[in-house]
């Protein structure tokens, strides 16, 4: 039986401002990528988030990013690779610390937004990176974008890492993620987006954005959980594969 992890972006509201339905999307996912505080989240939120999370077995993610709370971690930055390294340490150490309290643990570091778009290709913000889990505990899975240099590097360097696939993205015929500034790079269609996720899982194909078929081998799939209508795609997501025969785990288990 085919396995696959459904994950999503959690844990990012602030304050009084609101994102997404963490609530909704933590019955349907098998591992949370909770924000950290640099790109989303306030403290009090997220322990909230990862509370319910522990309640209902779901595995969680350090979803670490560059300081960028008005830009939500989108904008490109170029920090000095030992500042990198802090931030990164920082975050989990937080994230830990919270998780910790709510009475369960981080598996895994997904980063998020520009910082997980850069490290996919640039080697010295990626060797940052991979330099702070590693300072941090070696276990923790890395998750990195499917078919990215990123995956052999983190490898090579001793950390387990985990190829990741966008429900809610158009690809290149290169198996690259279309640019958020193209249109038609973020999908809306619920039923549409699950049956291409049906065919990612049982062939590793998806079709790129000009109709072509392009190889995606992945082993967790996320749904944005700000995107409009995440929590249909998602449900419908799950729903499909299950039915067809699909086993949902999530890829760094449960608990050590």
């Amino acid at each position: 039986m085919p396995t696959i992890d459904l994950n999503s972006d959690l844990g990012e509201s602030f304050g009084q401002w609101s994102m997404g339905d963490d609530a909704a999307m933590l019955d349907i996912v098998t591992s949370a990528n909770v924000a950290c505080g640099f790109h989303a989240g306030d403290p009090a939120g997220i322990l909230r988030t990862l509370k319910a999370a522990a309640a209902k077995g779901v595995t969680i993610g350090a979803h670490v990013a560059y300081p960028d709370l008005v830009g939500f971690g989108r904008r490109n930055m170029d920090p000095s690779s030992d500042e990198l390294t802090a931030d990164v340490i920082y975050q989990i150490g937080a994230l830990q610390a919270l998780a910790t309290a709510a009475g369960t643990e981080v598996r895994y570091v997904k980063p998020h937004g520009a910082l997980y778009n850069t490290i996919a290709h640039d080697t010295r913000q990626a060797l940052a990176v991979i330099k702070a889990i590693r300072a941090v505990d070696a276990r923790l899975v890395l998750v990195a974008l499917a078919g990215s240099p990123l995956i052999e590097l983190a490898r090579r360097e001793g950390l387990t890492c985990t190829a990741e696939a966008f429900a809610d993205r158009a690809y290149t015929t290169q198996g690259t993620l279309v640019s958020r500034r193209e249109p038609g790079a973020v999908l809306h269609d619920a039923e549409q987006v699950a049956q291409r996720m049906l065919r990612l899982v049982q062939s590793g194909e998806v079709e790129a954005i000009d109709g072509s078929i392009t190889r995606v081998e992945a082993d967790s799939i996320c749904v944005h959980g700000d995107s409009p209508g995440a929590i249909q795609m998602a449900r419908e997501v799950r729903q499909l594969l299950e039915q067809s025969g699909v086993s949902l785990q999530a890829f760094a288990g449960a608990s050590r």
